[in-house]
C-alpha cells in the first residue's frame, strides 16, 4: 500500500515509518498541516494516517476538508485524546477509524490493513490504463493496443489489482489477502500459477513486458523496467 502519514512527533514518526515500510508498504511523512493537507488533496494514498495535533493546522480540519474535496482514502486519526466525545468527534469529521495513543505498532498495522480491505473505490464506468493496456471495469473488458484479451475472472481480478497499484511491488501475500479474500499457505504457488497465465496473456504477443516480477518482494505493474 501507499501510505501517507501526517504526524509531527519525530520519534511516533519514524517508529511508524520504519515499521510500515519493513511490513511491504510504501510510505510518505509530512510533519506539517498545510503540507500534509496538499498531500491528502492528491487522492494518491490508500490510506493516511493523521495525528489530531499539528502544527499550522489540526489533523481534524485535514480530515474535513479531504471529505470536503471528495477525497474518499480511508483516514486513521491518531491522538492522545481518548475520550468517548474525541473519538467520537473524530469519526463525524470524517475519520475511518480512531486510535488512542500511546498505541501497540501491530494493531495499528492491523487497523491500516483493515481500513484498506474495507475500501472499495467507486470506479464505476472507470477504466484504468498502463502503457497501452487497458481494463474498462463496467464492460469487463481489457485490452492491449487496441487487441482484445479474454480473462478468466479470476485473472481479471488479479490484473485489476495490479492495475490500481500500478508502479508499485505488491507482495504475494497481498494478492493472496486481496484478490482471493482469504489466507493461504503463504508456500503455496497459486499466484506463481496465476501470474504466470496473466503475464502469457497481457505480454507474450507485445515488444514491451508490463508485468514484471520483483525477486523476494513480489510483482509490479509498470511501463518501465
Amino acid at each position: 500500500m501507499h501510505i501517507l502519514v501526517i504526524e509531527d512527533d519525530k520519534a511516533a514518526a519514524s517508529y511508524m515509518t520504519k515499521g510500515l515500510t519493513e511490513s511491504g508498504h510504501m510510505v510518505l511523512h509530512s510533519a506539517d498541516g498545510k503540507e500534509g493537507l496538499g498531500l491528502a488533496l492528491t487522492g494518491k494514498f490508500d490510506v493516511m494516517v493523521i495525528d489530531r495535533m499539528l502544527p499550522s493546522l489540526d489533523g481534524l480540519s485535514i480530515v474535513a476538508a479531504a471529505r470536503a474535496a471528495k477525497i474518499d482514502t480511508p483516514i486513521l486519526i491518531l491522538s492522545a485524546l481518548g475520550q468517548v466525545d474525541d473519538r467520537a468527534e473524530g469519526l463525524r469529521a470524517g475519520g475511518d477509524d480512531y486510535l488512542v495513543k500511546p498505541y501497540a505498532f501491530s494493531e495499528l498495522l492491523a487497523r491500516i490493513e483493515a481500513l484498506s480491505r474495507r475500501h472499495v473505490p467507486d470506479q464505476a464506468g472507470a477504466k484504468l490504463r498502463v502503457h497501452d493496456l487497458e481494463m474498462d471495469l463496467a464492460k469487463h473488458k481489457v485490452a492491449r493496443a487496441g487487441k482484445t484479451i479474454v480473462l478468466q475472472p479470476r485473472e481479471f481480478r488479479l490484473l485489476e489489482y495490479l492495475m490500481r497499484h500500478r508502479g508499485r511491488v505488491v507482495s504475494r501475500t497481498m494478492l493472496l489477502e486481496q484478490v482471493w479474500d482469504y489466507n493461504f499457505d503463504p508456500q503455496t504457488n497459486v499466484i506463481d500459477v496465476h501470474v504466470s497465465r496473466l503475464r502469457n496473456k497481457i505480454d507474450k504477443d507485445f515488444d514491451k513486458p508490463l508485468l514484471h516480477t520483483i525477486r523476494g518482494a513480489g510483482y509490479r505493474l509498470s511501463d518501465t523496467d
